[in-house]
């Protein structure tokens, strides 16, 4: 296996997902995997850290954003107690599961790009808020920001679909 395989392979999952979550269907995170590998194999040569996770998510960001259309605005950012239910392999929980994640990628889908995208990489792939900052090229402080304002959006989109 080559050291390109050995470094990028592993990663190829969470990149998917961060794909996904910020193109919100399969087909069009299957291109921006596909764009962001191929980017990734031809500057291979100018990795030079030990976070290939991080470079290649931030590729794939990258490829995500230049996949919008020229000219189109990105939505304007805003700056202005119950345990976790146990999910086991009950039909009725697992329908409640189903509901709830689609409630939710309905909910992430309404937020604007920037903060969908702090929260794709935070809780769908588990990234520090040190390489959020580095996979967006933000301050860690915009991070936390860009966090707390698309939480606070999200529960507002859930509340809204509950009513």
């Amino acid at each position: 296996m080559n050291r390109f395989e050995q470094l990028i392979t592993p990663h190829l999952g969470v990149a998917w997902r961060v794909a996904r979550g910020l193109t919100r269907n399969d087909a069009d995170a299957q291109d921006i995997l596909q764009e962001a590998c191929m980017r990734a194999f031809r500057y291979f040569e100018r990795f030079q850290g030990d976070d290939a996770r991080a470079w290649l998510l931030t590729i794939v960001r990258h490829s995500f954003y230049d996949s919008l259309p020229v000219g189109q605005p990105l939505q304007p950012l805003d700056e202005d107690d119950e345990p976790m239910a146990d999910w086991s392999y009950n039909p009725e929980r697992l329908a409640e599961r189903a509901e709830l994640r689609d409630a939710v990628n309905t909910a992430l889908q309404t937020l604007p790009p920037a903060y969908r995208e702090a929260i794709v990489l935070r809780e769908m792939a588990d990234c520090s808020y040190r390489e959020i900052a580095h996979i967006s090229g933000t301050p860690i402080g915009t991070v936390m920001s860009r966090l707390a304002r698309g939480r606070e959006l999200l529960l507002r989109a859930l509340t809204a679909q509950e009513n």
